[in-house]
Formats: C-alpha cells, sequence, structure tokens
C-alpha cells in the first residue's frame, strides 16, 4: 500500500468556508435546484472537488478523503473570517479553501483593501497552522449588464488575492480566467450562482489550481455556440429578472437581512466522502 507521502493528493482532511457559492447554490443532485427550491440538498463545486480528490486517494491506495464544508449563503467576508475560519482550524484540517468577499463587492462602498488585509489576515493565520489554502478570485463581470459595474472592485481584489498567495504559499483558483464562465448558460436564473454544470466546471479549475491534472482537458472549453436571443426576450427576461431576484435582494438588504440567516452549515463535521454517490 502507497504511503501518505506517496499520494499525489497528499490531503487527508479538506475544510471549505465561504458563502452560497461555496455552499453550492444551486447544484442539486436530487433535483432541478434554483432559486424557487431554496431548500433542496445542495452539492456544489467543493463538494465535487472533494470528491474526485478522494478518488484520487483512494484509486492509489490511500484512505477516502474527510471534508467538512462550513459557508452559509448571504456571509460577508468578516463573517467568514470571523465565524467559520476558527472554526475550520478547530477541526485540524490539511487543506482550507477559503472563498468569499463577493457580497461585499456587490455594495458600491465595499473598501476592497481592507478585504484583502482581513483575507490576508486568515491566510497567515491558516498557514501558520500547516495548513495549505485555496483561495479563489471572482469571476469578470464585463459581460452582465447589471454586474458590470463591480468589475473594477472584482479586478482590484483579484489582484490582491495572487498577491497574498503569491507572498503565503496559497494555491489560486483562477475564476476570472475560465473563459466557460462567460456563458451564461452556466448561470442559474438568479444570474449570481451557477448551474450544475458551472459548478462542475469549476471544481476542474479548483484542481488546476492545486496544481493537479484536471479530469477532462478541454474543461473550460466553451459551450457549443446558440443563435442570438431577440432583442424583446432579453428585455423581458430582465424584467422577469429583476421582479423575482433583484427586488427580494434588495429588500432584505434594506431590512438588514440575509438570505443565510438561521442556516447552518451543511456538512459542520469532517466524514470520509463517499464517492460511490458522487
Amino acid at each position: 500500500m502507497a504511503g501518505v507521502s506517496e499520494l499525489t493528493v497528499r490531503w487527508s482532511r479538506y475544510v471549505a468556508v465561504g458563502d452560497s457559492f461555496t455552499e453550492g447554490l444551486w447544484d442539486s443532485p436530487d433535483v432541478v435546484a434554483g432559486p424557487s427550491t431554496p431548500d433542496a440538498p445542495l452539492r456544489g463545486w467543493a463538494d465535487v472537488l472533494a470528491a474526485r480528490l478522494s478518488e484520487r486517494r483512494v484509486a492509489e491506495g490511500g484512505t477516502p478523503l474527510e471534508y467538512a464544508n462550513l459557508a452559509i449563503r448571504g456571509r460577508l467576508l468578516r463573517a467568514i473570517l470571523t465565524e467559520q475560519v476558527p472554526a475550520a482550524l478547530a477541526l485540524q484540517p490539511d487543506l482550507v479553501s477559503l472563498v468569499g468577499g463577493g457580497n461585499d463587492i456587490l455594495r458600491p462602498t465595499a473598501d476592497v483593501d481592507r478585504l484583502a488585509r482581513d483575507l490576508e489576515a486568515a491566510v497567515v493565520r491558516l498557514r501558520a497552522a500547516g495548513i495549505d489554502v485555496l483561495l479563489g478570485t471572482g469571476m469578470d463581470t464585463v459581460d452582465s449588464g447589471v454586474l458590470r459595474a463591480t468589475r473594477g472592485r472584482v479586478a482590484t481584489y483579484n489582484a490582491n488575492i495572487w498577491s497574498i498567495a503569491r507572498r503565503h504559499g496559497a494555491y489560486v483558483l483562477d475564476q476570472w480566467g475560465m473563459r466557460s464562465l462567460r456563458d451564461w448558460r452556466l448561470w442559474s436564473e438568479d444570474r449570481i450562482h451557477l448551474t450544475t454544470e458551472g459548478h462542475a466546471r469549476v471544481a476542474q479549475a479548483a484542481l488546476v489550481g492545486l496544481g493537479l491534472a484536471p479530469d477532462d482537458e478541454r474543461w473550460d472549453d466553451p459551450l457549443a455556440p446558440q443563435p442570438p436571443t431577440p432583442r424583446i426576450e432579453r428585455i423581458r427576461s430582465d424584467a422577469q429578472w429583476a421582479r423575482t431576484h433583484v427586488y427580494p435582494w434588495a429588500t432584505r438588504r434594506l431590512h438588514g437581512r440575509s438570505s443565510g440567516d438561521l442556516r447552518v452549515p451543511k456538512r459542520p463535521v469532517p466524514a470520509p466522502v463517499d464517492v460511490t454517490s458522487t
């Protein structure tokens, strides 16, 4: 039997922290999930990554990867760093994915430099404990009529993330560089969260970010082209999206509420990943 040091995947316990992106909205293994089914069981890119890492360990004679996911939708970076990071440290992992800040950047008054400083302090704390860290950049919003306004803030934050990774020996999941995410067919009806296919592709990007081979070399290839959507249909779709998703989000924010209020982590305790069910 191969020793742990000989395994391609050397990590034995992985803990994911973050917001809805890492919680897995809207990827469900059992139903067609979406914003209209908020309590559907969720999977997401971190779950898929854990399964792929576990599969590779087992194939090489190692033990299954232990995995916990502490991410909760709607969390701002400060809550992730003050609540989830200490909880992750207590679980004694050797790999933590720390992806957050997107909810902060949606706010026009976000202090991106402060976000980066806080993120770096958390990375320093994790690395001092001997834990490998996987960070994640934000996607390029150039093709989004509404989110395009955040592009400068996202780009600045991303530049800081790469610098933090270089300074402290962290890994980076590069969403900004993913060509396939420019296609809205990989995004759910709320235009903020990924579909199952989108999460699967991000999991491949995470493997690459960790210095591992992807399952398929064409993992980031664009989808087959489709005919352009008529302008009137785009207008109707935008109006429906605003009524269904923007208005409720704005209402929650006005009243100081979050979609993650009263929610708890979906997988709070590390457990071996059952690769047969993924």
